[in-house]
């Protein structure tokens, strides 16, 4: 059987309440019989001091008359529920309040011994024989002119004392009792508030190690066991996404390699069996040599988000011209623009302004963004690039007038492979990486990039980078260049 806390936490409160009853019943009682006894002993002897410094001391200076301190003897036993006696130095009894001492019959103490107190000034016992029970005794000398003249001994049956011991132990086991029902209450509030919702817990975790990441949250509350929960629930549902995204992803792989892959097996199957005569041969061989192309570029796309996302690849940073950057990465778009009627305009920040970053890694952001804009703008339309300078940031926008990309999708553009459906006519050769390894690389630099997109409008995507410090050195900044 395995031992959980909270099997622990049940066998601690048991063995609580048996060494708790065990205590009471043997250390505490102990204490309080002889607390009681103390207590008692020291009452008496206060009465014994009292008789010996009156009656007592009357009686042996003879103003009194031994008749009368007998009956005085015998009203004050039965008020303290006591036995009094009044002993000579040799043990006789000269009063005794519960046997009037006769002169035929005279009644000796044998053995008595006035140091039986041992220093204290009581006893525990039969006194000399002298009863068939354990009785406390306390004994106060009678002292007149600097001599003992006798004792005055007062005894108390101990079972009187013991009655009164248990008593007092009663209230013990009943503050006990009480403690051990609050305690148990302590318990049932820890088992409802805190094992369960553990429970709940761990059998989440124990779900969530089956496989079964979509096992609901167990706990919803606003405490450190809410919190454990949430977090459990949250990373069983990133690994389920992430199961996800993974399963999407190698269906997605598949099928942008499988398209290619079965038009280039047509197209030579084709010319194969002679369905395609050989004057068509250079025409299908292009288009072959354009889905190698394909995968080609696929497969670098892939290899690049995939280093980038292990931080396989360290950033080379350098300080240079982002705007001689921009002006290249447009230039090479100048043939497409050309046959499709479109116009870049740049609106860069001076002639020249530096940013410390991997000149490689920007110039492909840049020709990424620059890629989709044309791709999805319309004809007769202007793609608009701008940097702007504020503090330590360079912001770098990519501004288009295409199709725009819907509300609900532009928080999915990021993903792997993602396409919106009003780019699927559009862009039949994509790959679906571009903006992937766009935002990797940004993040890679420590940066970001965001998107304002309208439907039917056109979109603006705008990342930043590291400010140079050799722009310090330059006389132009502040003026825009207008090409």
């Amino acid at each position: 059987m395995r031992k959980t806390l909270y099997f622990r936490i049940i066998l601690a409160y048991l063995l609580f309440g048996i060494f708790g009853f065990i205590a009471v019943a043997t250390l505490i009682s102990r204490m309080t019989t002889e607390y009681c006894i103390r207590s008692t002993a020291r009452t008496l002897y206060g009465e014994a001091a009292r008789i010996s410094d009156t009656y007592a001391t009357d009686l042996y200076n003879s103003t009194v008359s031994l008749e009368y301190v007998q009956s005085q003897m015998e009203a004050l036993s039965a008020y303290m529920g006591t036995e009094i006696w009044i002993l000579n130095p040799s043990g006789r009894m000269v009063v005794n309040s519960k046997q009037a001492p006769s002169p035929e019959k005279e009644l000796i103490v044998e053995g008595f011994d006035s140091t039986i107190t041992a220093g204290n000034y009581y006893t525990t016992g039969d006194f000399f024989n002298s009863f068939d029970k354990e009785v406390l005794s306390v004994v106060a000398p009678i002292t007149s002119d600097f001599k003992i003249r006798g004792y005055v001994i007062i005894h108390l049956p101990s079972d009187v004392i013991q009655r009164q011991a248990d008593s007092m132990l009663n209230i013990s086991y009943i503050q006990l009792v009480i403690l051990i029902i609050l305690s148990l209450i302590i318990l049932l509030i820890f088992t409802e508030y805190v094992y369960r919702p553990l429970r709940r817990i761990i059998t989440a975790a124990e779900q969530y190690a089956l496989g079964n990441m979509y096992f609901p949250a167990p706990v919803e509350r606003e405490d450190e066991l809410g919190y454990l929960a949430a977090s459990l629930g949250y990373m069983a549902d990133t690994i389920a996404r992430s199961e996800d995204d993974q399963k999407k992803f190698i269906a997605n792989v598949s099928h942008d390699f499988r398209s290619p892959l079965t038009s280039m097996r047509g197209f030579l199957e084709a010319m194969l069996d002679g369905t395609i005569p050989p004057e068509r041969y250079d025409h299908y061989l292009r288009v072959v040599l354009g889905e190698t192309e394909r995968l080609t570029k696929l497969t670098q796309g892939l290899l690049t988000l995939n280093n980038l996302n292990s931080g396989g690849i360290l950033l080379q940073r350098t300080d240079f011209d982002i705007n001689a950057v921009i002006r290249s990465v447009a230039a090479s778009f100048e043939q497409t623009c050309r046959s499709r009627n479109l116009q870049i305009r740049l609106l860069l920040m001076g002639k020249l302004l530096y940013v410390n970053a991997d000149l490689e890694k920007i110039q492909q952001v840049l020709y990424n963004l620059v890629d989709n804009a044309v791709k999805f703008s319309r004809e007769n339309t202007e793609i608009t690039i701008e940097t702007t300078e504020k503090g330590e940031t360079i912001f770098v926008s990519v501004r288009d007038n295409g199709i725009g990309i819907p509300k609900d999708d532009q928080k999915l553009i990021w993903d792997r492979f993602y396409k919106t459906d009003l780019s699927r006519g559009k862009d039949k050769k994509g790959t679906g990486l571009g903006l992937s390894i766009v935002r990797e690389i940004i993040r890679a630099h420590g940066e970001n990039i965001n998107l304002v997109s309208t439907e039917g409008v056109g979109s603006t995507f705008t990342f930043t980078l590291r400010r140079s410090d050799r722009n310090d050195d330059l006389d132009d900044r502040g003026e825009y260049e207008i090409s």
